[in-house]
């Protein structure tokens, strides 16, 4: 068994949790990681705005990435000047 750590970014903060997860190898690791992100996404992609960037990451017990997940809100081509604006 193995400890791992989850960390949300979106944009410039971020936050990794204090306790650790225990799976039983990687793959159980990145199985439960998918899980976690499919229940949020629904309420993330609502939110997110043009140019903004969420993400979460499965760190290991050294708190190193091992895997990323990221949604990101992209103005491609738009002339709107508020779909260009950086939400930060």
């Amino acid at each position: 068994m193995s400890l791992y750590f989850f960390r949300i970014s979106t944009g410039r903060y971020s936050g990794a949790a204090d306790q650790p997860y225990e799976f039983e190898d990687r793959a159980a690791a990145w199985t439960e990681m998918t899980e976690v992100c499919a229940n949020l996404l629904g309420s993330i992609s609502r939110n997110l705005k043009p140019n903004a960037k969420w993400s979460m990451e499965l760190l290991d017990e050294n708190k190193e990435p091992v895997f990323r997940i990221s949604l990101v809100g992209e103005a491609a081509g738009c002339t709107d000047s508020r779909a260009n604006a950086d939400p930060r």
